[in-house]
């Protein structure tokens, strides 16, 4: 068995050797020590080792403490991806090894030296090991005494070539498709061009939200493959965690100005070692030992690994620890074990104490750009008019409806922070950070959940209402632009009659958030939660297809299906299920090569639809009508260029523009004047001028009522036929509906 595994996993290994990297010279260096003993007689606050192949030279600095005096023997044992590949037997003085002997106890004992590694050990190092990236190897080195033979101390590093997947340009990348498919969607809806916009727009959310899955899964506090850390890091840009100079210096301030005390991890380096939590190789044996014997480790270790069920108190008071954030002087001189979303921000750089804030500062900044940008383009419109230089008819919606646009664009905006700030706020309540800080994350979050679940009721009570009125929800939620333009963003991805999944992907989202911002503790509870989760959602996608068309609820689907499989993947990380160490290697390669794979087909999808948009005519010949006849509700200001839509909007009673007068408040009695008297049907018979045998190529609709797509209504042949045996187009009383009303769905 132990074969088949190897030789999987040296293609792969291969395979990965070729991904861009970031190290051009060839190295193996370890930044951390760790104990693997109960009693270890021997730490490091400070492990900085390096080994150089191309002339076997070996460089440490090494701050340690030690209880051991005299000569001794170094047992070294290396495993890369669970497989054990050199085990070597040294002797310090053979070496010349400055400091180590003989060994003498003492704190902040300061090692540094430059030796030359034997051939003999250097060539059992294979190749590849200095070009895959993200290598998951550590190196086991167990102290014995030379003359009796005891075991002395026990400590693990975990070793790194300095190659990764995380490059900055992925992230830059992937998130310039997904705000570049985003933009491109509402300057395509400007022009008119809704079915394309809304596809754009649902694929473009869509992808947005696998990327911030891929962030939550490094967020989570399970003992993650190297490589499948450093991938998910490449998407922490999705929820705010990036680098900028300014943005970190506010962070401290506004941090400083409200009663906190700024972590000085990055500045103390030079004498902290940081462990960046990868996955556990023997950790959590240790602690538990440790707590089983109660036996207090000299080094102030702030240990990142699961409690088993028979940690004792002492590793609960340990863990609980982690939730304090620590002043700037306790991180001096000792190991630090990073975890969660700790983790990374320590890999973008940030301090500890000011992931909150910066995440928190670039969604501002985020919003104030958008918002700012959409001033702009709108003076920029109407100067543009008043000059002549772009005709009056472009972009006439969004002009006339300025102001509801705008506010539909923040509640977007809302609804694609939402996940971030739930993460990161409820997190910062654990933290406690500042007072001031803890107050943000209060008043932001629940203010953007109110907001959102105000907008769901709206949606929710216009879409019964008009299912009352005229047996169709999509009448009252594509007829009315104000409701159009200010709530459509929470259903037009989805079908008229499930326009109610909004409130199950909310739950979703925010449920999610929770597990990972209040969870930092258990990284098995995290798991099983994130599969459970997925799990529903991936039956309730497959059982109530809630989206558009076919196309739509596919991407969907297999989104869902790639996050599924990712969680299982998470399962087997936390090692719940004690498989060997191999088998977590291969799992997390397979688990970055999926990931990426499948991330690389959604962005070119879109991309690719993006770009359709951009340089074809007209890009609704791309996609097909919605079934739910959606169409035949969406009305425009700029032009009408039938006959029969000029009477279609007689019908509904409208201006010549095309919006009703009514405020915000009423927009639900957009469709129909509450003064005009109405038939047994509920719909107003003053809008009832033609006769059943109008309609053509009858289609089962909303509640099995026949209906009639608007490309049949609007061809050139309906229309003669229409004119031919209509000459007298005066209303018929003697009709119970409105073409409006039957075209849509209704009953006959």
């Amino acid at each position: 068995m132990l074969f088949s595994w190897k030789a999987l996993l040296t293609p792969l290994l291969s395979l990965l050797a070729f991904t861009s990297t970031t190290s051009a010279v060839n190295l193996i260096e370890s930044e951390a020590l760790q104990s693997c003993q109960v009693n270890s007689g021997f730490t490091a606050s400070l492990f900085d080792v390096t080994f150089f192949p191309g002339n076997g030279s070996l460089e440490f600095n090494i701050v340690a403490i030690s209880t051991i005096s005299g000569y001794v023997t170094a047992e070294i044992d290396v495993a890369a991806y669970g497989y054990d590949a050199i085990k070597k037997t040294l002797d310090p003085c053979s070496l010349n090894l400055e400091g180590l002997c003989p060994l003498s106890t003492g704190s902040d004992i300061v090692i540094q030296s430059n030796v030359e590694i034997p051939s003999d050990v250097t060539s059992q190092i294979p190749g590849i090991a200095y070009s895959i990236p993200d290598l998951d190897g550590v190196v086991t080195v167990k102290i014995y005494n030379s003359q009796t033979g005891e075991q002395l101390a026990c400590v693990q590093a975990d070793l790194s070539n300095g190659k990764t997947v995380y490059q900055k340009g992925v992230g830059w990348s992937t998130g310039a498709v997904a705000v570049l498919a985003l933009l491109v969607s509402a300057i395509v809806s400007g022009l008119g061009h809704s079915n394309a916009a809304s596809h754009i727009a649902a694929n473009a959310m869509s992808l947005f939200g696998f990327f911030q899955s891929q962030a939550f899964f490094g967020m989570t506090a399970v003992h993650l493959p190297p490589i499948a850390s450093a991938w998910t890091q490449n998407f922490q840009w999705s929820m705010g965690i990036i680098k900028l100079g300014f943005i970190q210096s506010i962070a401290t301030w506004y941090l400083q100005a409200t009663g906190g005390t700024p972590s000085t991890i990055l500045s103390s380096l030079s004498t902290t070692s940081v462990n960046v939590q990868k996955r556990d190789l023997g950790a959590l044996h240790y602690i538990s030992r440790a707590a089983q014997q109660a036996v207090h480790n000299p080094l102030i270790h702030l240990a990142s690994t699961s409690v088993g069920k028979t940690a004792s108190s002492f590793v609960r008071r340990a863990t609980s620890q982690i939730v304090k954030r620590q002043s700037a002087t306790d991180y001096s001189g000792k190991l630090l074990t990073v975890r969660g979303i700790e983790r990374v921000g320590f890999r973008a750089d940030i301090e500890l104490s000011d992931i909150f804030m910066t995440g928190y500062i670039f969604l501002v900044i985020f919003f104030g750009v958008v918002i700012l940008g959409l001033l702009l383009f709108k003076f920029g419109l109407e100067a543009f008019v008043r000059s002549g230089k772009l005709k009056s008819d472009k972009f006439q919606e969004f002009r006339n409806g300025f102001v509801t646009t705008l506010r539909g664009i923040i509640f977007r905006l809302v609804l694609i922070g939402l996940p971030q700030m739930v993460v990161l706020g409820f997190w910062e309540l654990t933290k406690q950070d500042s007072a001031g800080e803890m107050a943000l994350a209060v008043v932001t979050v629940f203010t953007m959940l109110i907001m959102l679940i105000w907008a769901c009721f709206r949606v929710w009570l216009l879409a019964r209402r008009s299912i009352h009125q005229h047996k169709n929800p999509a009448y009252i939620l594509y007829s009315d632009p104000e409701c159009l333009h200010k709530w459509g963003f929470l259903y037009v991805q989805f079908k008229a009659t499930t326009y109610w999944w909004i409130i199950p992907a909310l739950l979703y989202i925010v449920t999610k958030g929770l597990f990972v911002a209040l969870a930092q503790n258990s990284g098995i509870t995290q798991a099983i939660a994130f599969l459970v989760l997925e799990a529903a959602l991936l039956i309730g996608l497959c059982v109530v297809r809630p989206y558009m068309d076919k196309k739509t609820n596919a991407f969907n689907i297999a989104i869902s299906s790639v996050n599924f499989v990712s969680c299982i993947f998470l399962l087997f990380f936390t090692d719940i299920f004690g498989v060997p160490g191999l088998v977590v290697g291969v799992m997390g390669v397979i688990f970055f090569i999926l990931n990426a794979a499948f991330a690389l087909i959604l962005v070119l999808m879109v991309l690719i639809a993006t770009l359709y948009a951009i340089f074809q005519k007209n890009p609704d010949v791309r996609y097909q009508p919605m079934r739910d006849d959606r169409g035949s509700f969406i009305k425009s200001q700029t032009r009408f260029t039938t006959e029969l839509d000029a009477l279609g909007a007689t019908a509904r009673g409208e201006n010549k523009l095309g919006y009703k007068q009514e405020g915000d408040d009423e927009s639900y009695q957009s469709s129909w004047n509450a003064d005009t008297p109405h038939n047994g049907s509920g719909y107003s018979a003053i809008n009832e001028p033609y006769n059943k045998e109008m309609l053509h190529s009858p289609k089962v609709g909303y509640g099995g009522a026949p209906y009639i797509r608007e490309n049949s209504v609007r061809s050139n042949n309906s229309q003669v036929s229409f004119m031919n045996q209509n000459n007298n187009l005066a209303p018929n009383r003697s009709q119970t509906a409105s073409p409006w009303q039957r075209g849509a769905g209704y009953d006959r």
